[in-house]
């Protein structure tokens, strides 16, 4: 990814209102170095034509939930497998588009922007371990599940019948994302590549969790890169100061022990 893209990731996530599909498509670019402005033109056109496909005059959320799943699930096979769940491409939209297959919130991500284009209120909703789709008001219930092809969930992972639905945010499914990308990177060790750079999206959102910083430079002192790891075990650790003395302790004497491998 170029710094370029970086910078327009950063000023995408800090806009008013951020764009999920740009922000899908600046963050697979990190990923995948011929994701050029051409391909990601080509991903949002593909998302444009998918939405012209759904037909005209829809009313109400079980009529655009119908729909769409018709569409994407039945006609043209967009769903999931578990197989999916070993595969970077999985995470990336332009892949998703492409493949038709893809993480639940992948294609959950396919199925809201197609769906929000043609003029349904759509949101997603993010569950343990899994990713849906809501069509409507949260509290009509209307919800279909990507990675089974647009099938109702049902009671599910979250028991779906009852208790509240909020819709999950844009940056909230990014952040998501890029958790999921870093899963996937540190369960092999050959990718820390991967987690570097997932690492790095996930500080540039205006909101996240404060332990990233942390992972990421123990991350960077697994990579061998001990004066930058333990400068920045250093840095953490003086914001952690603040409120835990201990653990602060414990983080610096981190940084010594990364400072003494330069020896």
């Amino acid at each position: 990814m170029t710094a370029r893209n970086r910078e327009l990731f950063a000023e995408e996530a800090r806009s008013e209102r951020p764009d999920l599909a740009v922000l899908c498509l600046l963050l697979a670019a990190e990923a995948d170095p011929e994701l050029d402005e051409r391909a990601m033109d080509w991903a949002q056109i593909e998302l444009d034509r998918l939405a012209g496909m759904l037909p005209y005059g829809l009313h109400g959320a079980r009529a655009w939930a119908s729909a769409v799943t018709e569409l994407l699930g039945g006609r043209l096979g967009f769903h999931g497998t578990p197989a999916d769940y070993g595969k970077l491409s999985s995470s990336l939209l332009h892949e998703v588009l492409r493949r038709r297959r893809g993480l639940p919130i992948l294609l959950s991500v396919v199925w809201m922007e197609v769906a929000r284009r043609a003029g349904a209120h759509v949101y997603g909703l993010g569950l343990p371990g899994h990713f849906v789709v809501g069509f409507g008001d949260p509290e009509e219930g209307v919800v279909v599940d990507p990675f089974a092809g647009g099938a109702s969930p049902g009671t599910g992972p979250a028991e779906l019948a009852s208790g509240p639905r909020t819709p999950a945010g844009t940056l909230e499914i990014v952040l998501r994302i890029l958790n999921n990308i870093r899963a996937w990177a540190s369960a092999r060790p050959e990718q820390s590549a991967v987690a570097l750079w997932s690492l790095d999206l996930s500080l540039l959102l205006p909101s996240h969790p404060a332990s990233l910083r942390y992972e990421r430079a123990r991350l960077l002192v697994e990579r061998g890169e001990f004066r930058t790891g333990a400068a920045e075990l250093e840095a953490y650790a003086e914001v952690v100061a603040a409120v835990d003395a201990g653990a602060a302790a414990r983080i610096r004497a981190e940084a010594l022990s990364a400072r003494a491998l330069l020896n």
